[in-house]
């Protein structure tokens, strides 16, 4: 039977899902950060760092203030201390260790060259020497990054990769290595998989590929209460036809529930542990890749907030401004608010704010008090205009 759902209460769900409505804790502890990591299956990566670092964003605009140090700890620290393995998941991500055995068909189609850009599959046959080349390297050696090889270093930009950054990205894809360590300007050094990610992990058996994608669709379902399928494939980036089957097998086995959501076009699911609260209070400031708003469509169906990121579109054509965070407010995305850090004079510069129509007359002052936050949280002062 079909679940009618008000677009408020879906709206309810997603953001209870997510991790919002929660009193934050007075000190975030490990424990903290993983529960929000299980929660949402991942934190995107990405090198933009005009305010900070994408991955350490969703944690806290769900806690509050953290010691990013304990971060990178479980994410590129010592074996022992791992919690976190990085990986393409929605995009390059930060992962909880048990989604390994999970991705493992993905790396083993890149192996195999079905899959990754095309300047990669060539790795996987007519340059595979000259990638084993390079991973006997990394194996005598130990820890390299792109740059510790002759030429290797990226040209310019994320996407301008030189001809050995590019063979350690399709070694990266197949599982073969993996990240190490960041260093200097959060560039990837990279070692051998089974010396960085822990053994008991690489122990754990590896579902086939339809399994695989039950149990990451299934993920995906839990960290959106409800969501459409194409919200649910999105997630972990999956194709359709699988994804499709999947989801058929999760509604038989009563773990997705179908719904139809007021307004929306699509059937929707409803995970059958989604919790719906009567009403979801706090605020928070939303990194573009956050996952309660990186699907755009769904961020219109869901708030009737239309959001793009204009970090690609000339400065005379934006419209909200460069690194645009939208503010959260109870049940509302009621603001859109541009945010530079400007850490040679230690300031986080807020250099646009543009309320919705509606807003409640209040939300300057929340806005102010969550930008006083991040900026204590950064180690900034906060500053209306930049000078």
């Amino acid at each position: 039977m079909t679940e009618h759902l008000s677009l408020a209460l879906a709206r309810r769900i997603a953001l209870a899902a997510s991790g919002f409505g929660e009193k934050r804790p007075d000190r975030v502890t490990p424990r903290h950060l993983m529960r929000t990591l299980d929660r949402l299956s991942l934190h995107q990566i990405d090198s933009v760092n005009v305010l900070a670092r994408a991955h350490y964003l969703p944690a806290f605009s769900r806690l509050g203030p953290y010691d990013r140090d304990v971060l990178d700890r479980m994410a590129w620290g010592r074996r022992r201390d791992r919690r976190l393995f990085e990986y393409w998941a929605h995009e390059a991500s930060l992962l909880p260790l048990d989604l390994h055995p999970l991705l493992r068909w993905r790396m083993a189609k890149a192996d195999r060259g079905q899959i990754g850009w095309n300047r990669l599959r060539l790795f996987a046959t007519e340059l595979r020497g000259e990638a084993e080349a390079i991973l006997a390297r990394i194996r005598e050696e130990g820890p390299l990054a792109a740059s510790d090889f002759e030429h290797g270093r990226s040209r310019s930009g994320w996407w301008e990769w030189g001809h050995t950054k590019q063979a350690l990205e399709w070694l990266f894809w197949a599982g073969h290595i993996t990240t190490a360590t960041r260093r200097n300007s959060f560039e990837r050094v990279y070692d051998l998989t089974e010396r960085v990610i822990p053994a008991e992990i690489l122990a754990l058996p590896t579902p086939d590929e339809a399994e695989a994608h039950r149990h990451l669709i299934e993920r995906a379902a839990r960290g959106l209460g409800v969501a459409t399928a194409t919200d649910l494939r999105d997630y972990f980036r999956l194709k359709p036809e699988p994804a499709r089957a999947a989801i058929a097998e999760l509604e038989e086995e009563g773990t997705l529930l179908p719904a139809k959501v007021e307004g929306w076009k699509q059937s929707a699911w409803l995970h059958r542990d989604a919790r719906r609260p009567r009403r979801i209070a706090g605020q928070a400031l939303l990194a573009p890749f956050d996952p309660l708003i990186w699907e755009r469509a769904r961020t219109e169906r869901l708030f009737g907030f239309r959001y793009r990121i204009e970090i690609y579109t000339p400065a005379e054509k934006r419209v909200h401004g460069y690194y645009v965070l939208p503010f959260l407010m109870d049940e509302r995305l009621v603001a859109r608010v541009d945010l530079k850090a400007d850490r040679a004079r230690s300031r986080l510069l807020v250099r646009q704010v543009t309320f919705e129509p509606r807003a409640p007359v209040e939300a300057g002052e929340q806005l102010e008090s969550e930008l006083r936050l991040m900026a204590n949280w950064l180690g900034l002062e906060v500053a209306l205009r930049p000078t």
